[in-house]
């Protein structure tokens, strides 16, 4: 690891202006994947800013028919949250399964989404939810958030500070764990608004994706049957040690009918 100075931030503006006067400052949320970076010397920010401290990024709300996430509220808190288990018990649920105990109680929300890890799980949530990404200074749709491996629409200097997720009639979400590090190596979000059905894909390309074909046959009957006949494509998919691009593919199918089925809880 090289010489970096630290900063524990007293509160947004506080990060804020000290992100922007460091030349090569990085913020430090969870720092689940910036520390071993670091440690490996891949990544030598001059800089750390500490989020930890910035009480008004922390918290879960209901705002009328949306569920409001503080972004530096830990895995932990979401999967133990009564207020997430009584809105969107599939997020709860998700939260559960990241990780380890120690990774759940210092990873964040907000650390998460803006690291767009192509096997986080979180991801997921906010696509297959179409949740809304608030900063500092803008919301962005989920949509139009996640833009490649490692990449989001955030810009220079930008803060997470919230997630706003709408609340759905039902969703679920499955995925196939890596046995080691329990990221997904292909998971799929499920959730239905009225006509509407949203499919989230994690793990399996580069970026979280949607499904549209099989939105569209959900929509038309909400059923693991419905899925019966709809080829995933391999092309472009991830491909290492852990899982061919087939057989990525093979796992989307097989967790979506898991998701649609767990929403009917059948």
């Amino acid at each position: 690891m090289y010489e970096f100075s630290y900063h524990k931030a007293a509160s947004l503006k506080d990060a804020l202006d000290t992100l922007q006067s460091a030349d090569d400052g990085k913020l430090l949320a969870g720092g689940m994947t910036l520390l071993p970076t670091m440690k490996q010397r891949l990544a030598a920010p001059d800089q750390l800013i500490d989020l930890a401290g910035v009480k008004e990024l922390a918290g879960i709300e209901k705002h009328d028919n949306h569920v409001v996430i503080g972004a530096m509220t830990r895995h932990a808190e979401v999967a133990s949250s009564e207020l997430i288990e009584s809105t969107i018990p599939a997020l709860a649920a998700l939260a559960e399964l990241i990780g380890d105990p120690q990774v759940r109680n210092r990873g964040t929300l907000g650390g998460s989404v803006a690291n767009s890890d192509p096997a986080a799980d979180y991801p997921a949530a906010v696509v297959g939810l179409g949740a809304t990404v608030i900063t500092d200074n803008r919301s962005i749709e989920a949509d139009e958030f996640f833009v490649d491996m490692f990449e989001t629409e955030l810009e220079e200097h930008e803060i997470i500070t919230s997630i706003s997720f709408p609340i759905p009639d039902t969703a679920a979400y499955m995925k196939f764990p890596n046995p080691a590090s329990r990221y997904a190596v292909a998971g799929v979000f499920v959730a239905r608004f009225g006509s509407t059905v949203r499919v989230a894909v994690t793990g399996a390309g580069g970026s979280v994706f949607r499904q549209d074909a099989m939105e569209k046959a959900l929509e038309a009957d909400f059923s693991p049957a419905a899925l019966e006949g709809i080829v995933v494509s391999a092309d472009g998919l991830n491909e290492d040690i852990h899982a061919s691009a087939e057989y990525r593919a093979h796992l989307v199918g097989v967790m979506a009918k898991r998701a649609v089925a767990a929403c009917l809880e059948i």
